[in-house]
């Protein structure tokens, strides 16, 4: 529109600044607004980094994503880039956290002290559906069929609970779902048996049998969800980029790109157009003395009424 042409590199220089500059403190302001809030759902997945200490640019790194529960009134969708998978990094970024999370059956998550892991039953559904054979009518599907149809009534019980208020849906899931998750699990125990231990099957069962209690913590709390596709949902919009420009060219952009993805996202979650967001922030920012007064980085977060009225 300018006239100009200019490089990859130094729009890429540009975007490094601007982060550094202006959107990394609202970022970080939405990571503090996140942590006060009592459920989460944590996912990650790989992304390729170049030039990273001490490291291969084929190793793989990891993006993490932390965001709010469906109903939540003000939700936040926080990526973070780190080098690794270890659950060094869950530990660090929740440390003093206490509340509910919502994640995968990963180890990593074992270390985080303070809260109250939910695992996630699509996961657990999923596990049972691989280990369905290529002949469904065949007496090898009968326990992998028949863990598919309890799991199943799960959801629909769910999905008949949709609307109510927490204590209701709690009430309602001790009362309807407890018994079923009781019943799945003594037939678990019974059925695991005799399985051959490098089978699909008998892995299944034994993600089922470790993890009895973090799958029925949900039960506590009616906010709680019983999947964990909240996260999925949230990282896929990366995991879709991640296709078409492959790799992060170095820690410095990574980090970057995690923190715009963490505005863009949590923006759409607010019900905000997220190119009018940024635009809004780094238009109106550079005129705010928000180094000096750190209170005035909630003049940009996502609710604020003034950015839900000029950014939808």
């Amino acid at each position: 529109a300018l006239g100009l042409s200019l490089s990859r590199a130094t729009m890429s220089n540009w975007l490094l600044c601007v982060y550094r500059d202006w959107l990394s403190h609202v970022a970080g302001r939405l990571r503090q607004e996140l942590l006060k809030q009592e459920y989460l759902h944590i996912d990650e997945t790989h992304v390729q980094v170049l030039k990273e200490p001490g490291r291969k640019n084929t190793s793989d790194s990891y993006m993490w994503v932390y965001c709010s529960i469906r109903d939540c009134k003000q939700p936040v969708r926080y990526f973070e880039y780190q080098p690794g998978r270890g659950g060094k990094y869950p530990e660090a970024f929740l440390k003093g956290y206490t509340g509910y999370i919502h994640t995968d059956a990963y180890s990593g998550y074992n270390g985080v002290k303070g809260v109250t892991r939910c695992l996630c039953y699509t996961h657990l559904r999923r596990a049972f559906v691989d280990a369905l054979p290529k002949d469904l009518h065949g007496t090898e599907a009968s326990k992998p069929a028949e863990a598919v149809v309890r799991l199943n009534k799960l959801f629909e019980i769910e999905k008949e609970l949709e609307g109510l208020d927490p204590e209701q849906k709690k009430k309602e899931r001790i009362d309807r779902e407890k018994p079923l998750l009781e019943a799945f699990w003594s037939w678990a125990e019974i059925h695991s048996a005799g399985e051959l231990p490098k089978s699909k099957l008998h892995t299944a069962f034994q993600y089922a049998l470790n993890n009895r209690q973090e799958f029925f913590n949900y039960l506590e709390d009616g906010n709680c969800s019983i999947s964990n596709s909240l996260a999925e949902n949230c990282i896929r919009p990366f995991v879709i980029g991640r296709k078409n420009w492959l790799f992060a060219g170095s820690p410095k952009g990574a980090a970057a790109s995690a923190g715009i993805y963490t505005l863009v996202e949590t923006a759409k979650a607010n019900g905000l157009d997220a190119m009018k967001y940024i635009k809004y922030i780094l238009s109106d920012m550079p005129g705010s003395i928000f180094l000096e007064n750190p209170e005035y980085l909630d003049d940009y977060l996502p609710w604020d009424p003034m950015v839900q009225e000029r950014c939808r």
